[in-house]
């Protein structure tokens, strides 16, 4: 038990940041049911045990989960290097499934994968992915809520995801995109089908109806306060959406699975009932919980102790990285006139926007010529440190403002504006009813230009381990299509900007 309560401390101390970024992940109402999955991961693997009683003899195959354990060192100092906590929380998982390994021996010990992949709902998402999941399922609960208010006859209007009732405008914010129910049905439903003794394709439904369950009990939920505004009153909703958002759908998600499992046993002619088809036996886990007593010290598990501590010791005795972000200029330091395009006063955002934008600088102005053509939006923002958040992807925000993309091209115009490097950027063309826009945007990653903000992040990681700096930025050009316009000439406006920008843009954004 020493060396085994010692790899634990050692854990505990190496993957603290990932710990108390879990810790400030389950303070959010999505990721709320954090502390349970451990728990449940636990009773997962008691369960699994019983199928393996105490082996006597030498086990030889143990250095896999030593190797496995060194891999989750690795991933956790990348996280550490790369100030990203996420990362090193994910490196903790990997050492429990590593530690596993050690104790039992690779043949017994890979049999415990399903309640150590379970650790992973834990997990916040990365944030690029949690955005473009959360705006996905906002627009399809806003779509499909305003068809079930069609079937009550309900008058409505869906301008991206606000739905206008006439008498409200319901605003399907990311608090109501499904996200909060779907991480914790999620994980019942990958315990649902470990549990489940039917056939595998059956477990494989379970599984993957999660997703699309949540979401239509989400837009029923959207559609039943549409109903309640239309005929009672908006008095009605307050009431309504403290009782309705929490646990009602919660109970309702695990009702339908239930009924789901039920309903493929009935097609299949199984003669199973679902309290048989479901393995919910608990007998015996708190003997098996006894049986961590049995644990004897192997090299491998000194080995595995003696590597994480001297890792430790590295990251100790190693000097502390200067993350300050570099010295920059003020975006309202930006020239009224740039090139011939002079610009407006900075026109702030809403107070629920600037929070949800979360910049630490930003500009957003319109710069016009005096051509009488229409006007350019100037957009840019900069944080000093994004391992926590950062640059929110246009993708992400046009549509949920009611936008549509109708183009997208990523493309390299270095070759356009003579520049010596590399220079990706977005092309795309938006629209809302028969107004339509040509949008330039790019991420700006320490003077790269950038077009997929997937790459963006992995650019943040390198940076992050090679200098210690996280901070970035973001660029965007808009203009409105004239009727008697070609796209090209649209383009050709926010070339002209983009080229007149581009000197000054590394004052702003280092």
């Amino acid at each position: 038990m020493f060396w085994f309560l010692l790899a634990v401390v050692s854990a505990g101390i190496f993957f603290a940041d990932g710990i108390a970024a879990l810790l400030r992940a389950w303070s959010l109402p999505e990721y709320s049911h954090g502390p349970l999955i451990p728990v449940l991961s636990g009773l997962l693997f008691l369960r699994q045990l019983k199928q393996y009683p105490p082996q006597p003899g030498v086990i030889n195959d143990r250095w896999v989960g030593v190797v496995v354990i060194v891999i989750a060192l690795a991933f956790g100092a990348l996280g550490r290097l790369a100030n990203i906590p996420d990362l090193v929380a994910y490196g903790l998982i990997i050492w429990v499934g590593g530690l596993l390994l050690v104790g039992f021996g690779w043949r017994t010990g890979r049999h415990f994968w399903p309640p150590v992949l379970h650790l992973v709902y834990m997990l916040p998402l990365p944030d690029t992915f949690y955005y473009k999941m959360s705006t996905t399922l906002q627009l399809i609960s806003s779509e499909l809520g305003v068809w079930l208010l069609g079937l009550f006859s309900v008058p409505v209007f869906l301008d991206g995801n606000i739905i206008d009732l006439g008498v409200l405008k319901l605003h399907v914010a990311e608090a109501c995109s499904g996200l909060r129910y779907l991480f914790p049905i999620l994980s019942f439903s990958y315990i649902f089908a470990v549990l489940y003794k039917g056939p595998l394709w059956h477990k494989a439904v379970l599984l993957l109806s999660a997703a699309p369950i949540t979401v239509f009990m989400n837009s029923v939920r959207i559609a039943v306060a549409g109903v309640l505004a239309q005929y009672f009153g908006v008095d009605w909703l307050e009431g309504f959406t403290h009782f309705f958002e929490g646990w009602v759908i919660f109970v309702a998600c695990i009702l339908i699975l239930f009924g789901l499992a039920w309903s493929m046993l009935r097609l299949q002619r199984s003669n199973m009932r679902l309290a048989d088809a479901l393995d919910l036996n608990t007998d015996g886990l708190v003997l098996q919980a006894k049986r961590v007593g049995l644990v004897q010290p192997s090299r491998a598990l000194i080995g595995a102790v003696i590597v994480s501590f001297a890792v430790i010791a590295v990251f100790q005795i190693a000097p502390e990285r200067d993350r300050t972000a570099p010295v920059r200029e003020r975006f309202a330091a930006l020239e009224p006139d740039i090139g011939n395009w002079k610009r407006s006063a900075h026109m702030p955002f809403d107070r629920v926007t600037e929070i949800t934008l979360a910049a630490d600088d930003y500009h957003n102005v319109e710069l016009t010529n005096g051509s009488g053509q229409p006007s350019v939006g100037l957009f840019m923002a900069w944080y000093a440190d994004q391992s926590s958040g950062g640059v929110h992807s246009p993708e992400i925000c046009l549509p949920g403002a009611g936008w549509e993309i109708a183009w997208l091209d990523r493309t390299n115009i270095a070759s356009q504006i003579n520049s010596a490097t590399d220079f990706h950027i977005n092309r795309a063309i938006i629209q809302k009813g028969e107004t339509r826009m040509m949008v330039f945007y790019w991420f700006e990653e320490k003077g790269r230009k950038i077009a997929w903000d997937f790459a963006a992040k992995m650019w943040l990681i390198y940076d992050g381990v090679r200098t210690g700096r996280t901070d970035g930025g973001i660029v965007r050009l808009t203009t409105l299509i004239a009727r008697d316009e070609t796209d090209a000439q649209a383009e050709a406006r926010l070339m002209d900007v983009l080229v007149t920008l581009q000197d000054d843009v590394p004052r702003f954004i280092p």
